[in-house]
């Protein structure tokens, strides 16, 4: 019976797994698609760099979500995922980094940043004119990994909606590695929108 219970509930995080990676893919692949298409002719280059990035992202999706990869391989690809939406947005996303720890010797399930970062441009600086800064933090406390992704809120702004999905996917892989200690939170804050993910150090 515990078999057929844990059985169920990997199928059930799998298809919302599935669920989430089906409403994130869409939008952001025709709009890289409409962006590459834009740059083949006056900057072939820059079109070069955006199919790579996109092939790695799509590569990433496609992976067992239970793989493991370290902190340094989960920031190249937010970098490869930012790199493509600022040739969307251009100078209204900044992004801030703050890194105190060793990335090469921190793991954690693939795809727990980025959906994270998907969000915080989506919600956080696509609707504002001026746009805005994300910051992504990472660092050792008192012996647990603390990741932190945080953007501007707009003054009307409602709840992050397609964040509650992806904080609970995110959650149940982190609990699978590390059991249940495992943090994973929201704060709205006056002007700004946090998530912090905070798990024992390994």
């Amino acid at each position: 019976l515990q078999q057929q219970l844990q059985r169920q509930q990997k199928l059930e995080l799998q298809a919302r797994l599935d669920s989430l990676r089906a409403r994130i893919r869409p939008h952001f692949l025709f709009n890289s698609m409409n962006i590459i298409a834009t740059l083949i002719r006056i900057d072939p280059d820059a079109a070069e760099q955006a199919v790579e990035d996109l092939s790695s992202l799509f590569r990433a999706s496609l992976k067992d979500s239970g793989s493991e990869v370290t902190l340094a391989e989960e920031l190249a690809l937010c970098e490869r995922y930012i790199r493509i939406e600022q040739l969307r947005l251009g100078e209204r996303l900044n992004v801030e980094w703050r890194i105190e720890l060793d990335p090469a010797r921190v793991a954690l399930p693939l795809l727990t940043l980025q959906p994270l970062l998907e969000n915080a441009i989506y919600h956080g600086i696509q609707p504002l004119a001026e746009g805005g800064v994300v910051r992504i933090a990472a660092a050792i406390e008192q012996g647990r990994v603390v990741l932190r992704v945080s953007n501007p809120k707009q003054d009307c702004d409602s709840e992050h909606q397609g964040n509650r999905m992806a904080l609970d996917n995110i959650r149940h892989r982190l609990e699978a590695l590390h059991g249940p200690s495992v943090s994973v939170s929201a704060r709205s804050q006056q002007r700004h929108y946090e998530i912090e993910i905070s798990y024992p150090l390994q």
